[in-house]
């Protein structure tokens, strides 16, 4: 009986062993938004201007691919930008700078005016120092507002969602420079 008693103590104690360790590997599991710190949730409205320029000699967007069709497509299909433009207070260029418009953009429609963007808006000033917000989206530029979802971010943004709206302010048909109003509405803690 006690050959048999300590069979069974070994047995459920390598059971016991080995449920801890799979506890102690899981993938997954529950947290409170306050074990992560996260108080209440706010809805913030960030208004400013990003500033695309492809002219000149310092552009702040730059072609870093295209497709073999580009140059014959009236659309620009496959061109692809690399941008780190300056998102400032008002829509002058000399406009207090609060951060960039960093990613990439590409002429991904073979029908109309349409970019797929890749965005970060990283913000250098005030309370949202060192804070980005993720967006990725369609941005039919020929639209007067355009809608793109806010993906995520992270600093105060963390947990952000939310969209911007994106109306073009100057669009320069020489140098295809532009100038974008944003208006952007993100929840977030």
């Amino acid at each position: 009986m006690a050959k048999l008693l300590s069979l069974f103590t070994i047995f459920f104690s390598a059971v016991a062993a080995y449920g801890s360790t799979e506890e102690s590997h899981r993938f997954s599991r529950n947290l409170s938004p306050e074990s992560m710190g996260l108080k209440e949730e706010k809805l913030s409205h960030l208004h400013f201007y990003y500033h695309d320029t492809v002219s000149g000699t310092k552009p702040t967007a730059v072609v870093v691919a295209e497709a073999a069709i580009t140059n014959t497509s009236a659309t620009s299909f496959g061109k692809t930008f690399v941008m780190d433009d300056p998102l400032t207070v008002g829509p002058e260029p000399n406009s207090k700078r609060i951060g960039g418009g960093q990613g990439i953009y590409a002429w991904a429609s073979q029908e109309e005016a349409a970019l797929l963007m890749v965005l970060n808006f990283a913000f250098t000033e005030g309370k949202y120092n060192g804070s980005n917000l993720s967006i990725l989206g369609r941005n039919a530029i020929l639209t007067e507002v355009r809608e793109l979802p806010i993906v995520g971010g992270s600093g105060i943004f963390r947990f952000a969602r939310g969209y911007a709206e994106a109306r073009t302010h100057t669009y320069n048909l020489t140098s295809q420079d532009a100038v974008v109003e944003y208006n952007v509405y993100v929840f977030h803690y």
